[in-house]
């Protein structure tokens, strides 16, 4: 992946989907501040995106998701997911109603699960679709700030930004190419994911910092993600996990209202007559390192009731991780997290974590 040129030149990277991601430009702690107190920018292309286009590419669409997209208006955007004939995620996705189609990005680990559905289900006399990933760049402005620098990267006045809902978008043109900003609530802090077209991202990316931003890695991104909550397709969640499991309820990325799509009976079943095993919570460590990923979380009694998956250090919570744990598990219980080398005591914690 081509870095731009206003970014420091030392980081660290990590392929991530099959791309070189950088994690860290410079220093973590001072990334994560500049997104806490004031913005950062984030290159976050490594998504994949598609473009749904034609007269009835909702139609199409909305077979494969568990949101209503067929209720979206031009501008405005949800979270979804694909899931798999039994009901389990096969991908999350944004999706963004534009006045010719839909725009639809999604994890970089989860890409292949959507293209490839895209390819079996969707019929091309029904809708066009186009693999966008390349050509169409994601630049991200997070942060306490970000208003005020997206407001100034892509002349839009604050306002008309803040009242923005989350997931929806505006069109504008920077240097005479289109570029569409979209509300991001995906961090729990402000934020703005900007769609660019390739030849411009580096002159994007540069506008943003002139207005303030600091360029960031995906660590410092990370870290408030697991702060917030949220899940990551490939990490915390899989094609072996039912959409409560995950907490797309709590998230609204599932309608209940809406015509049938792929695994809605298991989705449906869950929601009107049962409940699941187990759900995505908090665990938080007296330490400032979490368990690592793919550690066991054993209760009192020694028995097995879940176990760890995004793992990360936060400067404001210490050692902080999203885990898979059995639902009579509730928050505030303490646990034992073992792995090979080591074990350490946490605590449960509801999500998202302290603002």
């Amino acid at each position: 992946m081509t870095q731009p040129n206003t970014a420091p030149a030392q980081r660290a990277t990590q392929e991530i989907g099959g791309q070189d991601v950088v994690l860290v430009y410079a220093d973590v702690q001072a990334e994560y501040d500049a997104l806490r107190h004031h913005a950062i920018v984030v290159d976050r292309s490594h998504r994949g995106r598609m473009t749904l286009f034609g007269p009835r590419s909702g139609e199409a669409l909305t077979g494969l998701v568990t949101s209503d997209v067929l209720s979206l208006q031009p501008g405005h955007g949800q979270y979804a997911a694909a899931l798999s004939a039994k009901g389990r995620v096969a991908a999350d996705l944004r999706v963004f109603a534009t006045p010719d189609g839909f725009l639809v990005d999604t994890p970089a680990r989860a890409w292949s699960n959507w293209s490839g559905m895209v390819k079996k289900y969707v019929n091309p006399r029904l809708s066009g679709y186009r693999d966008d990933s390349h050509g169409l760049r994601d630049l991200g402005i997070f942060g306490a700030d970000a208003v005020r620098v997206a407001s100034a990267v892509g002349g839009v006045p604050q306002e008309t930004l803040a009242a923005l809902a989350p997931y929806a978008h505006v069109t504008v043109s920077i240097d005479d190419v289109p570029v569409t900003i979209a509300r991001a609530p995906d961090i729990g802090l402000d934020g703005f994911d900007l769609f660019v077209p390739l030849a411009a991202f580096d002159a994007v990316w540069q506008r943003a910092v002139t207005a303030g931003a600091t360029p960031a890695g995906l660590e410092a991104w990370e870290i408030a993600r697991v702060e917030a909550g949220r899940p990551e397709w490939g990490i915390d969640m899989d094609d072996t996990t039912i959409p409560q499991e995950a907490n797309f309820e709590e998230l609204n990325a599932i309608s209940f209202t809406k015509g049938c799509y792929i695994g809605q009976e298991v989705v449906a079943r869950v929601h009107f007559r049962g409940h699941v095993n187990r759900h995505l919570r908090g665990i938080r460590a007296a330490s400032t390192d979490a368990p690592p990923t793919g550690a066991q979380l054993i209760d009192e009694g020694g028995t097995h009731v879940g176990d760890v998956r995004s793992a990360v250090a936060s400067p404001r919570l210490g050692g902080i991780a999203l885990a898979m744990i059995r639902r009579e598990v509730a928050p505030g219980a303490s646990l034992t997290a073992k792995w090979e080398s080591g074990e350490r005591h946490v605590d449960v914690a509801a999500l998202p974590f302290p603002a």
